[in-house]
C-alpha cells in the first residue's frame, strides 16, 4: 500500500489554506469577531436569554464564512460533480477534516456545531441517494447552498443508544400519517426547515425494519420544541421536541416505508470516519501546543521538556496519534475501494479511539500549560468539553466496542443493512 497522500488532495489542501489566509482570517479579525474564539467564546456565542441557543450574530458569522467558501468552490468538495462538487473521496475528507482541526479553534472550522469551510453535508448525500424526485426538487438547491436543512429526530428520552425500541409511532389515515411521540437531543431544529423523524409504522419493539423516516416541517401543527437542553459546552441547539397528532402526507416518507433506520445507518460510517479524523486533528493540535510550550517554559531554570514526566505522556499520545492516523487513512481508503459497509468494524475502532485520544490529549495539554491551561485563555478546556460529547453522541464508546465485538466474534457481517439499496 502506498501511504503517500494523493497529489489532488495535497493540491486541494494548499488551495484551502490559501483561502483561509485570504478570506477567513481577515473576517475572523473584523469587527471583533475574534471574541467568538478567544476567552469570551462561550459567553459571546450563547444567547443566555433565549434558552441558551446560539447567538444570532454568531450564526450570521458562520453563514458568512460558509458563503465565502461556497463562492470559492471550497465548501462543496465532497459533493458529486454534477451538483457543483469535486467528487471528494472518503480518504480526502478524512485528511481534510484532520488538517482543519489540527489548526485549532477558528472560523475555518468549528466542530461545536459542525461548521467548516468544507461541507460535511450528510443531509445532501442522503437526499441524493434516497429522496424522491419531488423531495429533490424541493430540497437540493437549499442543501447545496447551505440555506436549507433538516434535523434528525432519532433519539428518545427513554431510548438512547437503542433506537429500535422507540415509542414514537405513525399510523396511516387515508393518504396521510398521524405521528405521535417525542424526540430528544434533536440537534439544529431551531434553524431547520424540517425534522427527519423516525417513527415505528410496523413490526415490534427491537425490530430494525418497520421504522419509517418522515420529513416533518417544523411549523406543522402539533410540532413543539419543549426545551433546549443546556450542555457541558454551550451554546446548545439540542432540543426535546414533541409530536402531538402531527399530520403529514404520504409523500413526506423519506427512503421508503419501514426502511428509515437502515437508510440513516447507511451513512453512519462515512460520518463517523470524518468525525474520527476531526478528533485526531484536535488531539494533534493539543500535542503540538504542549510540545511547543514545554520547550519554551523554563521553571527552575530548565525547559519543561527536559522532564521525563512531560516527555513520556506526550510521546505516548503522539504514538497513538500516528497509529490512529494510519488506521483512519486505511479505513477511508477501503471505504472508497470496497464501500462503506466493508469496514464497519474499523470505523468503530477509529471512532471511539479518536474520541478518547482527543479527550486525553486536551486534558494533558491543560496539565502541561498549568493554570493558563485550565483557563479559557487557552482552547484546551473548550476542546475537551466539546469532544467529550462524541464519546456519547457519535455512538457511545461502549456501543462502538460492542459493534466491533459483533464482527470479531462473528455475530455480525460486513454488509449493508436489510432494505438498503
Amino acid at each position: 500500500m502506498d501511504f503517500t497522500i494523493p497529489e489532488e488532495i495535497t493540491r486541494f489542501l494548499a488551495e484551502v489554506d490559501q483561502f483561509i489566509e485570504d478570506k477567513i482570517k481577515p473576517l475572523e479579525q473584523q469587527d471583533d469577531n475574534i471574541r467568538f474564539f478567544d476567552h469570551r467564546r462561550e459567553n459571546e456565542r450563547t444567547d443566555w436569554e433565549r434558552g441558551g441557543l446560539p447567538n444570532e450574530e454568531w450564526e450570521e458569522l458562520l453563514a458568512k464564512a460558509k458563503s465565502l467558501a461556497i463562492e470559492a468552490g471550497i465548501f462543496s468538495y465532497p459533493f458529486p460533480e454534477e451538483h457543483g462538487g469535486r467528487d471528494g473521496s472518503n480518504l480526502g475528507m478524512a485528511i481534510i477534516r484532520e488538517h482543519l482541526a489540527a489548526k485549532g479553534l477558528g472560523l475555518h472550522n468549528d466542530l461545536q456545531n459542525e461548521h467548516s469551510v468544507i461541507g460535511n453535508n450528510i443531509g445532501l448525500l442522503l437526499m441524493l441517494e434516497y429522496g424522491t424526485d419531488e423531495q429533490k426538487a424541493e430540497w437540493l438547491e437549499g442543501l447545496k447552498s447551505a440555506k436549507a436543512g433538516f434535523a434528525f429526530g432519532i433519539t428518545e428520552p427513554e431510548h438512547g443508544s437503542d433506537a429500535t425500541w422507540m415509542e414514537t409511532s405513525a399510523v396511516k389515515e387515508g393518504d396521510h400519517w398521524i405521528i405521535n411521540g417525542e424526540k430528544t437531543w434533536n440537534t439544529g431544529v431551531h434553524i431547520a426547515q424540517a425534522d427527519l423523524v423516525m417513527a415505528r409504522t410496523s413490526g415490534n419493539p427491537g425490530d430494525g425494519l418497520g421504522i419509517t423516516a418522515f420529513l416533518v416541517p417544523m411549523n406543522a401543527p402539533g410540532v413543539k420544541v419543549e426545551e433546549y437542553l443546556w450542555t457541558f459546552n454551550m451554546p446548545s441547539d439540542h432540543a426535546r421536541v414533541s409530536f402531538n397528532n402531527v399530520r403529514v402526507p404520504h409523500s413526506s416518507i423519506f427512503g421508503g416505508e419501514g426502511r428509515g433506520l437502515q437508510i440513516v445507518q447507511h451513512f453512519f460510517n462515512e460520518n463517523r470516519i470524518r468525525q474520527a479524523a476531526s478528533s485526531l486533528g484536535a488531539a494533534q493540535f493539543c500535542i503540538n501546543e504542549s510540545v511547543k510550550h514545554a520547550n519554551a517554559r523554563k521553571p527552575f531554570g530548565k525547559p519543561l521538556s527536559r522532564n521525563q514526566g512531560i516527555q513520556f505522556p506526550l510521546v505516548d499520545l503522539q504514538a497513538r496519534a500516528e497509529m490512529l492516523r494510519a488506521l483512519i487513512h486505511k479505513t477511508a481508503w477501503l471505504m472508497d475501494k470496497d464501500g462503506a459497509f466493508s469496514v464497519s468494524d474499523k470505523v468503530s475502532i477509529c471512532n471511539y479511539q479518536a474520541n478518547r485520544l482527543c479527550c486525553e490529549a486536551a486534558d494533558f495539554a491543560m496539565q502541561v500549560h498549568g493554570g493558563m491551561g485550565y483557563s479559557r485563555y487557552k482552547p484546551f478546556e473548550h476542546i475537551y468539553r466539546h469532544h467529550r460529547r462524541y464519546r456519547i453522541t457519535e455512538g457511545a464508546d461502549e456501543i462502538q466496542m460492542r459493534r466491533v465485538a459483533g464482527y470479531l466474534f462473528g455475530f455480525m457481517k460486513q454488509s449493508k443493512p436489510k432494505g438498503v439499496g
